[in-house]
């Protein structure tokens, strides 16, 4: 006997916008329907209550239905009522119980056997999703509009800046910064290359104002003789991704930006953002943390 597999055949594309590639679909949550848990877990909460709603007064609605096929099983409600039997359902569900309503044959009181587990089951999992929706962890890193190649100790050297938005501690922070490009092989295909970039520093113990993050490009570097033109023309993009632990809530946390081959300027600087008063005391100032200017 012959199984036929069935082969679902799916064309993913790939936009080059601006010279930042955008996969369509990736980090959307409305394209998780086969995905239910991961779908409440990142659907809006305005999307999240109205499921929630929506499973809520259809439990209730098949629930009225039950108590109506089973004919005038419930004490105090009127014969055939929907009305009635639907909201004796809700306060079955929630555990309610005003008393007015109450079942009187075998038939009724097996659906509220049935309904009260269901309230259990029910609540346990909403009391879930709630939980994970509120406790996952989300970073609030900032990363610097544009990156710069510049010296640093007479050598040229890529640098951007991060900083922690929420200004507590971020303890054990680590970056990874990798080149993306077109490459052709020796054998003529076209391949999209990812190099690692080895950061001078890619480790601090906590991070709770600014750090800026440096790549030294010698002849070992994948950006070694690359211009901007080359950037541009090979759709060259940056990515980094930082991560650490929040001291505030014990999770680790991860952020992730990207840079296109436009936001790469070559022989700039960064406006410097610490001064310092008369006392000795040092201030960051946040409004110049983007800021860039030429080089003599």
């Amino acid at each position: 006997m012959k199984t036929k597999l069935r082969q679902r055949h799916r064309t993913v594309r790939i936009e080059n916008k601006d010279g930042r590639f955008t996969v369509h679909g990736t980090g959307k949550w409305y394209s998780h329907w086969r995905d239910p848990y991961h779908l409440l877990l990142t659907v809006p909460w305005i999307g999240f209550v109205a499921i929630v709603s929506a499973v809520y007064l259809l439990l209730n609605t098949l629930f009225a239905l039950a108590y109506l096929v089973g004919g005038d099983c419930l004490d105090g409600a009127k014969p055939g009522s929907f009305e009635d039997a639907f909201f004796f359902s809700v306060q079955t569900l929630a555990s309610i119980g005003y008393g007015a309503i109450h079942p009187k044959t075998f038939y009724a009181n097996s659906i509220v056997t049935i309904e009260a587990i269901a309230s259990l089951l029910l609540v346990a999992v909403v009391t879930g999703l709630a939980f994970a929706r509120f406790s996952r962890p989300i970073a609030r890193v900032l990363f610097s509009q544009f990156i710069i190649i510049a010296p640093h100790n007479r050598q040229p050297t890529l640098m951007f800046r991060v900083a922690n938005e929420r200004h507590n501690f971020i303890l054990e922070s680590t970056a990874q910064m990798y080149l993306i490009l077109d490459e052709i092989t020796a054998e003529g295909d076209f391949i999209r290359r990812i190099h690692e970039l080895k950061l001078l520093r890619r480790r601090t113990p906590s991070l709770i104002l600014t750090w800026t993050i440096m790549h030294s490009i010698n002849p070992d570097s994948p950006f070694y003789g690359l211009t901007a033109k080359d950037l541009a023309q090979r759709h060259a993009n940056i990515s980094v991704l930082i991560s650490g632990v929040d001291e505030t809530v014990a999770y680790t946390i991860t952020a992730r930006h990207v840079y296109i081959a436009e936001e790469i300027l070559f022989d700039h600087r960064f406006t410097d953002i610490i001064h310092n008063s008369d006392s000795g005391d040092r201030f960051f100032d946040y409004a110049r943390f983007h800021q860039v200017q030429p080089m003599d």
